[in-house]
């Protein structure tokens, strides 16, 4: 009998049941591309044709022939794959209702199946129809998969894609069977990535790991698939909780999660309740690449990869050409209207101008282009109080920063790339600048969204400044942490802002109106602790900020919007000539700090307690009653230790 099952154990390794034997599999996945079709920065020194000879990264030349090469390389099936915004990031962007570039390039490129992400909703419900529609009847795009999206029965302004939906144009879910495995696809976006989404109002989209569970049931139970991949535009954070490895502990039976949204840059798959779980940086800079087996119904890492997309690559010819023919209809259709052109060198610059988690270069010079555009146009000399006081930009929107590069030439669509976003009322691309008053201790609140909010919700929520600066000290109490604010210039010198609640002069801050409609979410966050009530010039409260877009020409009819893109590209315009060869040259102020946000840090309890606001005085209160209890209960027990 022990022979017997000894053969039978040997037979079993020997000759594994039907079904049971290894295969392999590869996805190749990208996500955030944010339409940098070109490699950057600057542009000018791309040159995806050769290899050697230049420092810039990304470009969808290159990705379209690492995507080619893996292929050749492997026998297994490979699905090339993308976790959501793929568009708004660039001069492409432009054109995306019309033309949607980035959709039929990637199907050209052979992606299998993407999902959409926050930023592909920032045309608003009817601009991401109209890109569908356009991809469709210009060549095509790749499936694309999403559970998430809740269209509203009382508004009509999300019937246009709720029809593009309907025609399958995106789909909740795709089942396909590849190597002999029935694998589905669904497709979710996350908490955080739905609350930066304003502009996709009426559409509201669904609890990913609610939706998540549905899925998984629905294609195991109903499609009998033997794997489940989820294309997730939630994230992965480094150092802090993630909505992806979240969704892998509450959904068993995800096998594969290609995530998106965070930037990260992923180098090693995370393996979390047997799912595993990918993402590959952003902008195209580099590609992830998942070699993976699946036996026995689980999928197991063989091996994993970012290939960096830079100049070792030589760029798809073909591919290249059609982002060619793109640029001519950038030039043609979006610039040629505003005297500019994609190609055009609209500065030379001898520094780089960068984007950090502090006050930076690339941020005082957007908020410098901001306060001096409406002023500009929409200030009177003779009425002091119309003068922007503030202008204010988050993180979140600058995209890029604007480097030097090779030959200190800054293309016009480098400049675009610093602050692309947007679209506004008008319905026209990019975001229309707003202009409200406020208390100048309502300036303090917008403040400790800096020192307080961003340090809790990340790097999107860090502010950049002009017209102000402040002192702040992070060691004092959450919401209370700055301490002092100075208000002008570094041209006209600073002046010390009383921003007690008895000083009710108001103060004329300009921001885009992405950022403004965040004024709402910071006192909800804050449990109003930090409420902002944005007002008029005459100090009474506003009920639209729609209605207090900046206005170019105040003789036209309705309004006509400044557009922040174009403020940057003016004042950049403005920069004087030092070297006399007809290009404006980029002042040096732009390439180091300027002292506008200064951090103290101090125990010092005077430092730590002076001109506390409501907030630090409770925490006190609380604080010594707390010391008083436990003296209390300190003296309690000696008493009855002395007895």
């Amino acid at each position: 009998m022990k022979k017997i099952l000894l053969a039978v154990m040997f037979c079993a390794m020997a000759f594994p049941a039907p079904g049971a034997a290894e295969k392999l599999f590869t996805i190749i996945h990208t996500n955030d591309l944010h339409s940098h079709l070109m490699g950057f920065s600057p542009e000018t020194d791309y040159t995806p044709g050769t290899t050697g000879d230049d420092t810039t990264v990304g470009g969808w030349a290159r990705i379209a022939a690492v995507i080619r090469a893996e292929k050749e390389k492997r026998a297994n099936p490979v699905l090339v794959l993308d976790a959501g915004d793929s568009t708004m990031g660039s001069l492409f962007h432009m054109l995306a209702r019309e033309e949607a570039f980035e959709f039929r390039l990637m199907k050209r490129m052979g992606y299998t199946m993407v999902t959409l992400g926050n930023h592909e909703f920032d045309l608003m419900p009817k601009g991401l129809a109209r890109m569908l529609t356009s991809a469709e009847a210009k060549g095509g795009m790749p499936e694309i998969v999403f559970s998430s999206a809740v269209f509203s029965r009382e508004s009509v302004e999300d019937d246009s894609l709720e029809r593009a939906f309907q025609r399958g144009l995106v789909k909740p879910y795709s089942v396909k069977t590849i190597g002999g495995v029935k694998i589905g696809f669904y497709g979710i976006i996350g908490k955080d990535a739905a609350e930066v989404s304003p502009f996709a109002d009426p559409v509201s989209f669904r609890d990913p790991i609610e939706v998540s569970r549905e899925m998984v049931t629905y294609l195991r139970e109903k499609e009998k698939v033997d794997m489940v991949i989820c294309i997730s535009h939630s994230g992965i954070y480094q150092a802090k909780r993630s909505e992806d490895i979240d969704l892998a502990k509450a959904v068993p039976g995800i096998d594969v999660i290609v995530s998106g949204h965070t930037h990260t840059d992923l180098v090693q798959p995370l393996v979390v309740n047997n799912t595993i779980i990918v993402q590959a940086f952003e902008y195209g800079k580099k590609v992830g690449v998942l070699d993976f087996a699946w036996e026995n119904n689980r999928a197991s890492v063989r091996r994993y990869e970012h290939v960096v997309i830079d100049d070792s690559i030589r760029g798809d010819a073909s591919v290249q050409s059609v982002i060619d023919g793109y640029i001519g209809l950038i030039d043609k259709k979006v610039l040629a209207p505003v005297k500019l052109s994609y190609r055009h060198t609209i500065a030379h610059s001898a520094y780089d101008c960068v984007l950090t988690e502090d006050e930076s270069p690339i941020g005082n010079l957007i908020t410098d282009a901001i306060r001096w555009y409406v002023d500009t146009y929409d200030s009177d000399p003779n009425d002091p109080s119309t003068k922007v006081a503030i202008a204010v930009e988050s993180n979140g929107v600058i995209r890029d920063n604007m480097m030097k590069g090779v030959t200190g030439n800054i293309w016009v669509s480098d400049a675009f790339r610093t602050i692309p976003l947007g679209i506004g009322m008008d319905d026209s691309m990019s975001y229309p600048l707003i202009s409200i008053y406020v208390y100048a201790s309502e300036v303090k609140k917008a403040l400790e969204v800096l020192t307080s909010i961003y340090p809790l919700k990340g790097t999107d929520y860090f502010l950049q400044l002009s017209g102000v600066r402040f002192t702040y000290n992070p060691h004092r109490m959450l919401f209370d942490r700055v301490t002092d604010i100075w208000i002008g210039s570094e041209e006209d010198g600073y002046t010390p802002l009383d921003y007690s609640e008895s000083n009710k002069k108001l103060y004329r801050v300009v921001a885009n109106i992405y950022n403004a409609t965040f004024l709402k979410i910071v006192g909800n966050f804050t449990f109003h602790i930090l409420d902002i009530v944005p007002k008029d010039k005459s100090g009474n409260p506003v009920k639209s900020l729609v209605d207090h877009r900046v206005d170019a020409d105040k003789n036209k009819p309705g309004i006509q919007e400044l557009k922040e893109w174009i403020g940057v590209m003016e004042f950049i315009r403005s920069f004087p000539d030092i070297d006399g060869d007809g290009v404006p040259d980029i002042p040096e102020k732009y390439g180091k700090k300027l002292g506008r946000i200064v951090q103290e840090p101090s125990w010092n309890p005077a430092k730590l307690l002076s001109r506390g606001t409501m907030v630090t005085r409770v925490a006190c209160v609380a604080l010594l009653a707390l010391l008083g209890a436990c003296a209390w209960c300190a003296a309690l027990i000696v008493r009855r230790l002395k007895k």
